[in-house]
């Protein structure tokens, strides 16, 4: 007879101060997931990772900006389902309840963002948990005006930003990670402009711009963006040494292997120490992360796996990956931003500070889905590519009233540094950044 004895234990490693909930407690957050009403998750306003449980059935539901994994060990008296935002936390907790041979990092799991996972506590085997969506955004319901369109979907980065400025001490210094692109060019506007829209000192306010030994594009796009705008004194370089520059490191940080990811992961962990060096007590850092997610705009070409129409027509691809019930979903990783938000939560938290990005928002991602991106582009590529810079740059100036530059697409990773320099940084193979992985855990 199978045993179906309840766990006698849940540990929760999460760090509750990496939410932020501007609608209820977190108390009060964790009483309506262990409900098990699904869609009333999607009333809590914010960034969140959570476990409630009820009865027998554990219950964890997460935002894109807050990682949270889980691993279920075995005890002599039941077995103990552990949950935290890092694979290592995990590991480390088994270890010391001398468990950690029950482990491989393969065998933990990643809960997806905008999922309620549910879990039935009941001993051998293993659990087979079931994932129901509380995100589920109506698509293109927007009229095909890219003036109105750029100027309701700037209007919720907009709120997220007032809300989250709001939860603020208004004398905390506030830092964007700044390389004068779209999505980190629109955050450093809006939140300027909310700082004195709040009555507040914009000049708590930095642009830190990462240059490795002073090389790459993005400084000096950075410096044009500000210059156009008269707000060059927001400026702050952040120039360190390609020393500094570890992908073995990196991969430890982050706890994956995805190239595009690590070196993007690397690129952040070289401009989170240049600030902390510099300042030591600073806290918030605000970034654009998720902004070419919400409006579709990855090169294409550059992935076998993709068309525009996949791209096109697939719910939140970009930030969810193929969907929990695809054969390309990984449950140690979930997929999509979803997955590779660690690059830069993980890399942020290292050095001691609370990250935050508008654009991971469900609230703005919700807008981003309802722009009816197959008539605005009629399957044309270089339309879509185009669409973002109108759309951010229009609400932009509705909300500002400034001209925000639009500069042409760079992945950070490559605008930080020389095409040469990049070269010598990182491996060109994607079995040397799996391989590093690996190797954590042998």
């Amino acid at each position: 007879m199978q045993n179906t004895q309840p766990i006698q234990r849940v540990v929760d490693l999460t760090d509750t101060s990496k939410n932020v909930i501007y609608n209820m407690s977190i108390e009060e957050a964790r009483e309506l997931l262990a409900s098990g009403n699904t869609k009333k998750v999607r009333t809590i306003d914010g960034q969140f990772a959570l476990i409630a449980m009820n009865g027998k059935t554990v219950r964890l539901a997460r935002s894109i900006g807050r990682p949270l994994r889980y691993f279920i060990a075995k005890r002599e008296d039941g077995p103990c389902l552990v949950a935290a935002d890092r694979i290592d936390s995990i590991f480390d907790f088994l270890k010391s309840e001398g468990l950690h041979d029950q482990f491989h990092p393969s065998y933990t799991r990643m809960a997806p963002a905008h999922y309620v996972t549910e879990i039935e506590l009941v001993g051998c085997p293993d659990p087979i948990p079931t994932h129901h969506r509380f995100f589920t955004p109506d698509r293109n319901t927007l009229d095909p005006d890219v003036d109105h369109i750029g100027s309701v979907y700037i209007q919720a980065v907009y709120q997220e930003i007032i809300k989250w400025l709001q939860g603020k001490d208004s004398t905390d210094p506030l830092g964007v990670c700044f390389s004068g692109g779209i999505d980190s060019g629109s955050v450093f506007l809006l939140v300027y402009h909310a700082l004195l829209e709040l009555g507040q000192n914009p000049a708590r306010l930095k642009a830190f711009s990462l240059a490795i030994d002073g090389g790459g594009e993005d400084l000096a796009q950075a410096r044009h963006f500000l210059d156009a705008l008269g707000l060059s004194l927001f400026l702050e370089p952040v120039d360190v040494s390609h020393d500094t520059i570890n992908w073995q490191e990196t991969i430890r940080v982050v706890e994956d292997y995805k190239p595009l990811d690590i070196q993007a992961a690397a690129m952040n962990m070289a401009l989170c120490r240049g600030i902390r060096e510099r300042y030591p007590e600073w806290r918030y850092l605000i970034d654009g992360d998720g902004g070419d997610e919400n409006l579709k705009d990855y090169p294409i070409e550059e992935n076998p796996e993709l068309t525009v129409r996949s791209v096109l027509n697939n719910m939140m691809l970009y930030q969810e990956g193929w969907g929990v019930d695809s054969i390309k979903h990984s449950l140690t990783y979930s997929g999509g931003l979803s997955r590779a938000y660690t690059r830069t939560y993980a890399t942020t938290s290292l050095f001691g500070f609370d990250g935050f990005s508008p654009y991971t928002l469900p609230n703005v991602i919700e807008v981003a889905e309802a722009i009816p991106f197959i008539a605005l582009t009629k399957w044309s590529h270089e339309k879509l590519y185009q669409l973002k810079g109108e759309i951010v740059s229009k609400g932009v100036k509705v909300i500002t009233g400034l001209d925000m530059p639009v500069f042409p697409k760079r992945r950070f990773q490559h605008g930080v540094t020389s095409r040469g320099m990049f070269a010598n940084l990182f491996p060109t193979e994607q079995t040397d950044y799996r391989r590093a992985f690996h190797e954590l855990y042998e």
